[in-house]
This record gives C-alpha cells, structure tokens and sequence, in this order.
C-alpha cells in the first residue's frame, strides 16, 4: 500500500484524535505519513506521545506575535513537506499564511453540530452545557475544514451521539469524546480512499 499522504498535526493538550491516526498509520489502516506534530505549548501531553513514537516536533507559542507564529507555522508544516494538517484539541487560531498555503487542507473536529454549537468561545463543556440546554434528542461529532472563521468551514462528516435522559454536560462531553478518534481515523480512510474529495 502506497503512501498516499503526509500528515502534520497541531496540539494544544493530549491529542487523542493525534494518537489514533499515529496508531491507525502503523498498523497500516491508514497509507499516511505522520510528519510532525506542532504545538503552541511546551506542556501538550502529545509531545511526549510524538517523541516517544519518533515523530518530529516542534513548539510554535501563541501567545506573542501572532505573524511570527503563522510564518513559523506555515514554515514548519511546508518543510515537512504535508499534504494535510491535522487539528487535534488545538485551542488557537490559524493564521492567514498557514491557511493560505494549506487552503481546504486543514482538517478540524468539533465535539458537536455546526454551525448551531460552534463559533469563537464554544468549546470542551461549554458546547454540550448549550446542546443540553437546547432540547435537542441528539448531538454529533463534526469534521469541517478550516478557513480564517472559528467553525465555518465546510463539514465532511458527522457521527450522530444520542443525549440520554439526565445526560449531563460532563457525561454527554465524556461519549463525545469517546467517539471522536475513530471518527477521524474512519473519514481519514474515505479521504485517502478517493471516497469524499476534498476541494480544490
């Protein structure tokens, strides 16, 4: 099976989904190559989980110059030559080199329906505090593009998640959770598959 993609992954924290492809490409589930993994904190617990598996890594901080961070940024995943990033639990806005270099490339997971649940500031507890408190009978993960708005891009899949009777914000954010790497290993197989096409 021949290497279809290369893959660069962005982390804020643990990167479940991150560890999931990284498995799934070793097992040969997926025919990728995971690049590197960049996160914008020294303290993300995937770059121990990157190193330990031999993966590249570097740290870009956030938290000064936003231009600086984009260049570097951008700079990083084009060395490693990647043909798609891959965004896992990464709490920060891409910049509009990176975007631009990787348009329709960048790949993101949202623990519940766009657009109705997403936008900046809906994330972790407080999407499924608002899914609840909505009524509805269901939430889903989604995978969406991403573009230089917070949630807006196109959506590629959703994976429906029932809300049970007493579910709470933590329980619902708990089966969400739960689903979400295999989630994305399962659209990553349609896309390296030819299945669902990605924009030009």
């Amino acid at each position: 099976m021949s290497v279809a993609f290369k893959l660069g992954f962005l982390a804020s924290r643990n990167g479940s989904g991150f560890r999931a492809i990284v498995e799934a490409c070793e097992t040969g589930l997926l025919a990728a190559e995971p690049r590197l993994l960049v996160a914008n904190t020294a303290k993300a617990d995937a770059l121990n989980y990157a190193k330990g598996r031999g993966l590249a890594t570097q740290v870009i901080p956030t938290a000064g110059d936003p231009e600086v961070a984009d260049q570097r940024l951008c700079t990083a995943l084009s060395d490693a030559e990647v043909d798609l990033v891959i965004l896992s639990g990464y709490l920060r806005r891409l910049g509009p080199l990176t975007l631009a270099r990787f348009r329709n490339r960048v790949l993101n997971i949202h623990p519940g329906p766009l657009p109705d649940f997403g936008g900046e500031g809906m994330y972790g507890l407080k999407v499924h505090e608002a899914v609840i408190s909505s009524g509805v009978s269901e939430t889903c993960v989604t995978i969406h593009l991403v573009d230089e708005i917070y949630d807006h891009g196109a959506v590629l899949d959703r994976v429906a998640v029932p809300i049970d009777h007493g579910e709470t914000a933590k329980s619902l954010e708990a089966k969400v959770t739960a689903m979400e790497p295999k989630a994305y290993v399962a659209l990553l197989s349609r896309i390296l598959s030819g299945e669902v096409q990605l924009p030009d």
